[in-house]
């Protein structure tokens, strides 16, 4: 079986449509350089590897080593880049969505406080997500370097990307600004269809 030619996915917004939650310029590095460095080294690993042909999902779940972190970098940036939208007017969860997270944080704003509380206190590199289990049940998870909870067994929902990349540019070393701007671009549509796909 031939091996997988990953590309990055198409952007759903222009390159400077999250600012200045998140600047054109990060944007062009961020997706431009490290989301295609991971894409390159992905491609190049797989030829021979034995896991060509199989999803991103699958390589992620059963790969090791730099397969392993190439592959989850690729679906983790896919999962976050496609989760936003210019800011707007003010945007929350919805349905299915909003009642779970209701049910298992306590509110919105509880949900939130917690979410950005294991973002900021993640340590070194990684990812901060929001995840459901088979039976709709949401919990947060932090993952470091290229972690992704499908290793879990469960479903990505909404993650902030706390690698330095993400938000050095724009924020310095606040990584709590960060994560709490990050809010004002979440599109909530996307985040219910992943939810309610699981």
């Amino acid at each position: 079986m031939s091996a997988n030619t990953f590309t990055p996915i198409a952007l759903p917004y222009a390159q400077d449509a999250l600012a200045p939650v998140i600047s054109a310029e990060t944007i062009a590095f961020h997706y431009g350089k490290h989301l295609q460095a991971y894409i390159n080294n992905l491609n190049a690993a797989l030829p021979g590897s034995g896991f060509e042909g199989m999803t991103l999902e699958e390589i992620v779940r059963k790969a090791e080593g730099g397969i392993f972190n190439n592959a989850g970098q690729v679906l983790n940036h896919t999962l976050y880049f496609t989760q936003f939208k210019p800011a707007g007017a003010s945007s929350v969860p919805k349905g299915a969505l909003a009642d779970a997270i209701d049910r298992d944080f306590g509110g919105f704003e509880e949900f939130k406080a917690e979410f950005q509380k294991k973002g900021a206190g993640l340590f070194g590199s990684g990812w901060v997500w929001l995840a459901s289990d088979a039976d709709g049940h949401l919990q947060i998870t932090q993952e470091v370097n290229a972690g992704n909870p499908v290793r879990r067994g469960l479903k990505p929902l909404l993650t902030f990307d706390v690698w330095e990349h993400a938000y050095y540019l724009d924020y310095q070393n606040r990584r709590p600004d960060h994560l709490a701007a990050l809010w004002q671009i979440v599109d909530w549509e996307v985040v219910l269809h992943r939810y309610e796909a699981r």
